[in-house]
């Protein structure tokens, strides 16, 4: 079975302040890599999927050591194009407790952002591929890489790829003159797979479950009342044939609540739910997702319930582990799925 993933978008040089440290206080950052499409690439390598990453990085040795740490993990890195001035960066300050974390992004003029229309050869990118995937970030950046996101989804449908998204709202990235609603709807139309919170659905299309506040969830959230959400994003989007929305519930910055439903069309299935005690990382939560996500509807064809398992205790794990990416195996996100929770030393 061909089941090779392609994801485009940016990656990113992460500056992390260590452990608990605010901006204001530290004198030294740690630093690693990140980006939505990058991290779900990172989780299909790992589970053994074929996996190529798409992006635009500058010609210097930071992007050198990008592309060797994702060649480290099995990405393939064949089709990443070469050019700009430089690569985006990223400010991470973890929160704890009643403090929220905070992200400050500098990737103004980034190279991928002055990409366009005509300068991947997607024709070329996908022979041999059954699947592409895209985020709600990528057509964020500059109109150019708006244009050369859409420009995949025509080319993957025409070649006849499942195409899915991640709605992945971040209302700091639109600055180029449009709105996330101008944008979104003509390359989602194309989407057989949508994923989203609760928020990237009301802030992008203004679909909301009636009578939720996402900052007021005291760590519970109803999974009823998000099918609404889902057949709102169906009846928009009718090509879609699941729409997928993860359920955070935050008691506070260290202790998540988790869990996902999935919407068929006919019928929502609701996955268990994880109670996260000492979150260690959540940058990168989400992707882990929609990594498990892509990797069970590839695996356990026609098990729906199966595959929205799979990819929450596939998150559920990512929110022990540093960094962006999930650093997880199959025989463990399916240990976690029948239950053993507890986190006893192997040897």
């Amino acid at each position: 079975m061909n089941n090779k993933v392609i994801t485009f978008g940016e990656i990113m040089l992460r500056l992390a302040t260590p452990g608990y440290l605010r901006f204001t206080q530290t004198e030294e950052y740690t630093a690693t890599f990140g980006g939505g499409e990058a991290n779900v690439a990172v989780s299909l390598a790992n589970y053994g999927i074929p996996v190529e990453f798409v992006t635009r990085l500058p010609e210097n040795d930071i992007a050198k050591a990008c592309v060797m740490d994702l060649r480290k993990f099995g990405v393939g890195t064949t089709h990443i194009l070469f050019g700009g001035e430089r690569m985006g960066i990223y400010f991470l300050e973890t929160g704890a407790v009643a403090r929220g974390s905070k992200v400050i992004y500098d990737r103004a003029h980034s190279a991928i952002s002055e990409i366009g229309r005509g300068m991947v050869d997607w024709e070329k990118v996908f022979d041999g591929a059954s699947w592409f995937h895209w985020t709600g970030i990528t057509p964020a950046l500059s109109q150019g890489a708006a244009e050369a996101c859409l420009e995949a989804i025509q080319m993957a449908r025409k070649m006849g790829l499942t195409v899915s998204c991640d709605l992945n709202y971040r209302k700091n990235l639109w600055k180029y003159g449009k709105k996330a609603a101008e944008v979104m709807p003509a390359l989602v139309d194309g989407c057989d797979v949508i994923l989203g919170n609760e928020e990237d659905a009301e802030k992008v299309f203004g679909i909301k479950p009636e009578g939720f506040d996402a900052t007021a969830t005291a760590g519970e959230v109803n999974a009823a009342e998000f099918e609404s959400v889902c057949k709102q994003l169906k009846a928009r989007f009718p090509r879609a044939q699941k729409i997928v929305i993860t359920l955070r519930g935050s008691v506070n910055a260290n202790h998540n609540t988790w869990g996902g439903v999935l919407y068929d069309g006919e019928k929502l299935y609701v996955s268990s739910r994880y109670d996260i005690t000492h979150i260690v990382d959540r940058v990168g939560g989400g992707d882990a997702f929609m990594g498990g996500l892509i990797y069970g509807l590839l695996t356990y064809t026609g098990e729906d319930q199966r595959a929205l398992e799979y990819a929450v205790a596939a998150s559920c794990l990512k929110h022990t582990i540093y960094g962006d990416f999930n650093r997880v195996t199959v025989e463990e996100v399916e240990k976690l799925m029948q239950g053993d929770t507890s986190g006893r030393v192997a040897r």
